[in-house]
């Protein structure tokens, strides 16, 4: 999809009511197409440093939505996995900007680091308490 087409109307699914997932579906796959491609290209150093020198420019080649540049400009990562980016693609920039795995999943949970890190290691998130979005009026 290029960007001048814009972004195609939501198809709702049962799982879009779980709070806190972004389940990468055909839809976010189609969405997020040029966008992965982009984040994938950062496997590769002389990709990493162009990205890295100009990043608007290197962007351009890629196609992406407006949403997604701006995305990817301000590090959002939340809206990137919305707007069809892969989480192991979304490594790709962190590691770029030299994080970790563990920052950008904090960042994602709006914790920090050492609390991201002693929550994993307790076993995760707890089973307990919020199951739906629609159970706090979200959806």
């Amino acid at each position: 999809m290029s960007a001048s087409q814009g972004k195609p109307p939501k198809e709702v699914h049962d799982y879009d009511d779980i709070p806190g997932t972004v389940v990468f579906d055909a839809q976010r796959s189609r969405l997020g197409y040029q966008l992965n491609k982009f984040l994938y290209s950062l496997m590769k150093a002389e990709n990493r440093k162009a990205f890295l020198a100009d990043e608007s420019t290197y962007l351009d080649q890629f196609h992406l939505m407006p949403e997604q540049k701006t995305a990817v400009m301000k590090r959002d990562w939340n809206t990137l996995l919305d707007l069809g980016g892969v989480s192991y693609a979304l490594a790709k920039l962190a590691f770029t900007d030299q994080h970790s795995y563990q920052f950008m999943a904090a960042e994602m949970t709006g914790m920090s680091q050492e609390g991201y890190m002693n929550m994993m290691i307790a076993g995760g998130r707890s089973v307990e308490g919020w199951r739906s979005k629609k159970e706090r009026g979200e959806a």
